[in-house]
C-alpha cells in the first residue's frame, strides 16, 4: 500500500554508471521514557562496484551517543527500490536469492547481518566478533507528517528544482514526524516502546556538503505533536558553491516553511556547543538555540574519498523554540516549546571559528 505521506525523492537515485555516487538513509526513534535515542544510518558508495569507496555501511548512534559501525563490502547484496522507500543490505545469510525485501520472520530467520528498511519498518542484526557488541531491532512505522501540511502532496525539500541535477548532495525529509513500536536489543540490554517519536531523512549525490550544520528534534516537553528539522550547509551548485540553510516546523497538522526563496534565516553556529538560528517569512518568524555540554561522537559520513569520520553528533542536546505569527506592527507568539532529547550535528570543515551568516530574501522589520 502506498504511503500517502510519501515525499519525492523516497526512491533510490543511483542511475547504474560508474561515476561517484553514494546514498544515504537516517532513521531516528527517541525513547522519551529514559532519554535515550538511537539513530540508524544506511548507506552504499559507489554501487557500481570495483571501487576504491565500493561497499555499504550501518551505523548506529546509541543509547548516551555510543556509536556502533558495521561495513557490507559486497555492493551486489544491497537492494532498494526506485519507486518508493525501501532498501537492504545483507551480510551473512543462509538464502541463496537475490537481495530483496523479506517478510520480518523470513528476515530474521535467515539474515544473520544485514538491515532492511522501509517508510512502515526498520530491521536488523549487526554484529562485532572481536568484541562480540551486537545490536539488533524491529519496529514498525506510523508516518505522521512527511514534508508539507498533512494531508497534502508532500514537498521537496529543496523545492522543485532538487528534480534537476544541479545540487550537491540531494536532501529529502522522508518523515518528519512518526511513531515507532518495537524493541531494540542493545549489547543484551533489551528496550521496548509503544508509539516512540521517530523521524527519517537521506541524502544522495557525489559526497556531502563541504561544511554543514544541523539540528532535529521531535520529542519535546508538552508537546506532542511538534516535530523541527533545520540545517544548512556550503554545497555545490553546478560550478559554484553557496551557503543555504532551512528550518522546518510541523505542528498541529500545519507545516511552517522557511527557506531560502520565501524568507531570510540567520544562522550562528559554534565550532561546537551552541546552534542559532532565526528565520522570518511574510507570515511568520522562529528562533531555536541548541546547546549542549556534552563532547559528542563522531560519525562517518560520504565524502570524496569514501566514507570517513568527518562530522559530530549528540543526541542529548537542549532545544528552545519560538513561532511567532506577523503582522503589520506587532508578532504574536504561536508557540514556545524546549526539549532535551535534540539532535545537534557540525560536519565538515573547516570549524576553527564561529559560522555566522545569512540567506534567502531581506524583509520588513516589525516592531514587537
Amino acid at each position: 500500500m502506498l504511503n500517502p505521506q510519501q515525499t519525492p525523492h523516497s526512491e533510490y537515485h543511483w542511475d547504474g554508471s560508474d561515476i561517484r555516487f553514494f546514498e544515504g538513509w537516517y532513521f531516528r526513534v527517541t525513547l522519551p521514557n529514559c532519554g535515550q535515542t538511537f539513530a540508524f544510518m544506511y548507506s552504499i558508495d559507489d554501487p557500481i562496484g570495483g571501487k576504491p569507496c565500493s561497499g555499504g555501511a550501518a551505523q548506529i548512534l546509541g543509547p548516551d551517543d555510543e556509536y556502533f559501525c558495521r561495513t557490507f563490502p559486497q555492493v551486489d547484496q544491497f537492494w532498494s527500490s526506485a519507486s518508493s522507500l525501501g532498501l537492504g543490505h545483507w551480510g551473512k545469510t543462509t538464502l541463496k536469492i537475490p537481495p530483496q525485501q523479506l517478510h520480518p520472520a523470513k528476515f530474521e530467520a535467515h539474515i544473520q547481518e544485514g538491515y532492511q528498511a522501509t517508510a512502515t519498518l526498520n530491521q536488523g542484526i549487526i554484529y562485532d566478533p572481536a568484541s562480540q557488541a551486537y545490536c539488533r531491532w524491529q519496529y514498525q512505522l506510523q508516518p505522521i507528517y512527511g514534508w508539507g501540511d498533512a494531508g497534502t502532496p508532500q514537498q521537496a525539500t529543496a523545492g522543485w528544482l532538487s528534480y534537476l541535477p544541479i545540487f550537491e548532495p540531494g536532501w529529502q525529509i522522508l518523515m518528519a514526524h512518526g511513531l515507532a513500536t518495537g524493541w531494540i536489543d542493545w549489547h543484551g540490554q533489551l528496550y521496548r516502546f509503544t508509539d516512540a517519536p521517530a523521524y527519517g531523512e537521506k541524502n544522495w549525490g557525489n559526497s556531502f556538503p563541504k561544511k554543514w550544520f544541523w539540528l532535529n528534534c521531535n520529542s519535546f516537553e508538552q508537546e506532542s505533536d511538534l516535530a523541527l528539522t533545520a540545517g544548512g550547509g556550503r554545497r555545490k551548485v553546478l560550478w559554484w558553491e553557496e551557503s543555504v540553510a532551512l528550518v522546518g516546523i510541523h505542528y498541529q497538522g500545519k507545516f511552517y516553511e522557511f527557506v531560502p526563496w520565501n524568507s531570510q534565516v540567520n544562522w550562528q553556529i559554534q565550532p561546537w556547543g551552541s546552534w542559532q538560528m532565526q528565520a522570518s517569512n511574510d507570515e511568520y518568524e522562529v528562533e531555536l538555540t541548541g546547546t549542549t555540554n556534552l563532547p559528542g561522537t563522531p560519525l562517518r559520513a560520504p565524502t570524496q574519498q569514501g566514507l570517513i569520520f568527518v562530522c559530530r553528533d549528540t543526541m542529548r542536546g537542549r532545544l528552545t523554540l519560538e513561532l511567532r505569527e506577523r503582522s503589520s506592527n506587532k508578532s504574536t507568539t504561536l508557540l514556545k516549546a524546549s526539549s532535551s532529547v535534540c539532535g545537534l550535528e557540525i560536519g565538515g570543515g573547516p570549524w576553527q571559528e564561529p559560522w555566522n551568516s545569512r540567506c534567502g530574501k531581506p524583509l520588513v522589520p516589525i516592531s514587537l
